[in-house]
């Protein structure tokens, strides 16, 4: 270990172990589960939001028509453009969700290394059988 000079000199035993790590295997699995719960966390929050204006909407419209004051009808305009803005990002979160599990899905290709082991001579009569068969 790197600490043996260490060991040494302040004449003690190592108490350091080779422990293997898991740490990461944790976290991606944390991971995915804290983004799942926050995808599902958001989306119920956003159509929450989606309701309280549509029904916030309604009684604006109620008020302005009865009242056939400008002020309520610019109310009522800017409660539907922010209802319209919720739903838009409730778009977005679904686009979002799809470019992580896209990118999820691209992280976990497998790469194999292969190496030869011989003369050079014996590669290219191997690259010569494999062009054959081909």
């Amino acid at each position: 270990m790197t600490f043996d000079k260490l060991d040494k000199t302040f004449d003690i035993d190592s108490a350091i172990e080779k422990v293997e790590d898991t740490s990461t295997e944790i976290k991606k699995l944390s991971d995915n589960k804290d983004l799942q719960n926050d995808y599902e966390y958001s989306r119920g929050q956003l159509y929450n939001l989606v309701e309280k204006g549509q029904e916030a909407i309604n009684g604006i419209l109620d008020v302005a028509q009865n009242s056939d004051h400008p002020r309520a009808y610019e109310v009522a305009g800017n409660l539907i453009k922010n209802v319209a803005d919720i739903t838009d990002k409730l778009v977005d979160l679904q686009g979002k969700m799809k470019d992580i599990n896209q990118e999820k899905k691209q992280t976990t290709n497998n790469v194999t290394n292969a190496m030869f082991v011989g003369s050079t001579s014996e590669l290219q009569k191997m690259l010569k059988e494999m062009g054959k068969d081909k």
